[in-house]
């Protein structure tokens, strides 16, 4: 893939809160439908315009996910605001439109591996039953996002190949995707890498939105990725209040982009994200306390600044 001049950042970025759904499916701490739907009413409050709400997946293998029909019946129905359903399948497409999802987000793995331990099927397998659930969600008037996760490493075959990430993202494009959304799922990825592949994607799906989800695993770069990621056309950026979440499916996959610490990040470049710096870092402390553990975000630990900036964390 060529190498481009860096573009300048541009004036504002959305930011997709997942803390009700990527942040909390991988805590022990089970949060009843009535709490996930407070959560979400809080971060809708805070400014969140887009939220990933709920995941439509078996209870057996992701209980914190339980209840995902309760949780659309008590959230907010606040005019701009869309939430979204993570979906694997028709079984699930289907109990998503019931439940009056905005929009639908369906994960492709872009390892064999890393696919059969988190959906029981392959990456081609997987990719098929993204293109029932394109073309379903489409019919229905619901805009369907095509998330390729372990698109920078995996944990179980090592390197992803930036290749076989921008095909797949070529043929989801093709076959119907509003969105295709990047996801460093274990927290492996380099800013110069994420420059790469988001170009290498641009090209290949030109018109696509893009948005990229980054885990801040090893703690070596992942807001850095936000930045680069930022200045190489995403349009929305994935985070969770708190910095909470994984995927309970790889070793050690913790640590989401908190939220609060993001939106600090973006106001100290001048890059407006529509979330209050406040609120934000007081519902992660929030969380904190009803998961009974220090959450990894540090804007509710550090505040803000100049001095009185989010005073209240302090």
């Amino acid at each position: 893939m060529e190498r481009r001049a860096a573009e300048a950042a541009p004036s504002a970025v959305g930011i997709v809160e997942v803390a009700p759904r990527d942040g909390l499916q991988n805590e022990s701490e089970i949060l009843t439908p009535a709490e996930r739907a407070e959560l979400i009413t809080r971060a809708v409050a805070a400014g969140a315009r887009r939220v990933e709400a709920v995941a439509f997946v078996h209870p057996g293998r992701v209980p914190q996910m339980a209840g995902a029909e309760e949780v659309m019946a008590l959230v907010p129905r606040t005019e701009g605001v869309s939430y979204s359903g993570l979906v694997l399948n028709l079984r699930g497409l289907e109990r998503a439109l019931d439940s009056g999802v905005d929009e639908v987000n369906c994960v492709v793995v872009a390892s064999d591996t890393f696919c059969r331990r988190n959906q029981g099927v392959g990456t081609e397998d997987a990719f098929t039953a993204w293109e029932a659930v394109a073309a379903r969600a489409h019919a229905a008037g619901v805009a369907p996002s095509l998330t390729i996760a372990a698109a920078f490493g995996c944990p179980f075959e090592g390197e992803t190949p930036e290749d076989h990430v921008v095909e797949l993202a070529r043929r989801g494009a093709l076959t119907g995707a509003a969105e295709v959304v990047l996801a460093d799922t274990i927290g492996v990825a380099a800013p110069d890498a994420v420059t790469r592949l988001l170009h290498g994607v641009a090209d290949a799906a030109p018109g696509t939105g893009l948005r990229c989800h980054f885990h801040n695993t090893r703690n070596t770069g992942s807001y850095a990725n936000a930045v680069a990621a930022l200045h190489a056309g995403a349009s929305w950026l994935d985070a969770s209040l708190g910095g909470i979440g994984g995927c309970p499916f790889a070793p050690a996959a913790t640590g989401n982009i908190a939220t609060e610490d993001l939106v600090y990040l973006m106001e100290r470049m001048r890059v407006s994200t529509g979330i209050d710096l406040v609120a934000a870092a007081e519902i992660g402390r929030g969380l904190g306390d009803r998961l009974g553990r220090q959450v990894p975000a540090l804007l509710g630990r550090a505040g803000g600044f100049p001095p009185g900036v989010t005073a209240a964390a302090k």
